[in-house]
């Protein structure tokens, strides 16, 4: 178990704004993690795990302990029907999807290169081209911060929403997930019904080649963190009403809308595309050139910088088209998760 203090977390998360937290300790056993959250020094601070920090902004310095979740391990079983892979917290999502098709466990390929570990899988719902994490769940272990004890939730305990689950809510803070169960058919059924998908031809296909399309697709829509700061798509698809929807057809009939059981999902990138706000900057922020839906550190940001583009992008949004967007990344204040909402003093 690694153990900085002052730490630069630059490195840490994908915005790559420089931001410190006041300990930074890397673990690697569901022991180290007991250990960090009952060290006696550290009772009184909060504390933020963290995977690859790929959905995480910091908008201070943090003045507690960030945990780097850095547990691995793969485990696989089968019955008759299906395969059953055991995953630990700290794994890499996409280099699971890619191992998991070279090993011929399919049913992961639509959800190839979604930036972040195994462990925060759960938290966001994540989703892309169709299918979502719920779809594939069958549990996930946390250790309870109150006994210290694994406890396995079923998929339906965790209380999977779009983007949502019960560890933003009622298990925020209280437990750590630790891994996860994907159940993956044996009867694979490909799932080409949304976006790029669609052209695929249906005859032959096989998961490798939608998991390449999906790559292609992912590396031609969204920067590389790696070479420009960002946390990926920043903000929900909202969903709005039926009747909402209809009265913003009339006037843009080519608007890019899903129907679901809650209503009319919006695809927030056109909704910020047509704010024409693509290349507007705030500081060194700025919403991709490309891809609507991504902030990007494009010049030094500050995390006040990107702040300010997001307030800026809700605001010209719900000026044109009425509707309130939500932001999809995580915001990390001092000592607690904070929300746009607060942040926003006043109009930009």
């Amino acid at each position: 178990m690694q153990i900085l203090a002052n730490a630069d977390l630059s490195d840490f998360h994908t915005f790559s704004i420089e931001q410190s937290c006041q300990y930074l300790v890397e673990v690697k056993t569901i022991d180290d993690i007991k250990d960090v959250y009952q060290n006696s020094k550290w009772l009184s601070l909060p504390k933020l795990m963290l995977g690859k920090g790929s959905n995480v902004l910091f908008t201070q310095p943090y003045q507690g302990v960030v945990i780097i979740n850095r547990l691995l391990g793969k485990k696989v079983t089968e019955t008759a029907d299906s395969w059953h892979l055991h995953i630990a917290g700290g794994e890499n999502w996409p280099d699971l999807v890619k191992w998991s098709i070279e090993q011929g466990y399919l049913g992961l390929e639509n959800l190839a290169l979604i930036p972040g570990c195994v462990g925060t899988a759960p938290i966001q719902n994540i989703g892309a081209y169709g299918v979502e994490f719920k779809d594939l769940c069958e549990y996930v272990d946390v250790l309870c911060l109150k006994s210290f004890t694994i406890k396995r939730l079923s998929a339906k305990q965790c209380q999977f929403g779009y983007r949502d689950s019960v560890f933003k809510h009622d298990l925020h803070q209280q437990v750590v997930i630790v891994a996860i169960g994907i159940k993956l058919s044996k009867n694979w059924q490909p799932n080409i019904e949304y976006g790029p998908l669609q052209s695929l031809n249906i005859d032959g296909l096989t998961a490798k080649q939608i998991f390449e399309r999906v790559c292609q697709v992912r590396t031609d829509k969204l920067p590389d963190p790696a070479k420009l700061g960002n946390a990926g798509s920043f903000f929900k698809n909202p969903i709005i009403s039926q009747q909402h929807f209809l009265k913003l057809q009339q006037t843009y009939p080519k608007i890019v809308a899903y129907s679901t059981p809650e209503g009319v999902k919006i695809a927030a990138g056109w909704l910020i595309d047509q704010c024409q706000l693509k290349g507007v900057a705030v500081g060194g922020a700025e919403v991709h050139q490309k891809q609507a839906l991504v902030l990007v550190n494009k010049d030094r940001a500050s995390s006040d910088d990107v702040v300010k583009l997001a307030a800026k992008v809700y605001y010209e949004v719900l000026k044109k088209f009425q509707i309130q967007l939500e932001h999809e990344v995580r915001f990390i204040g001092s000592h607690t998760e904070t929300n746009l909402a607060n942040l926003m003093i006043e109009k930009p």
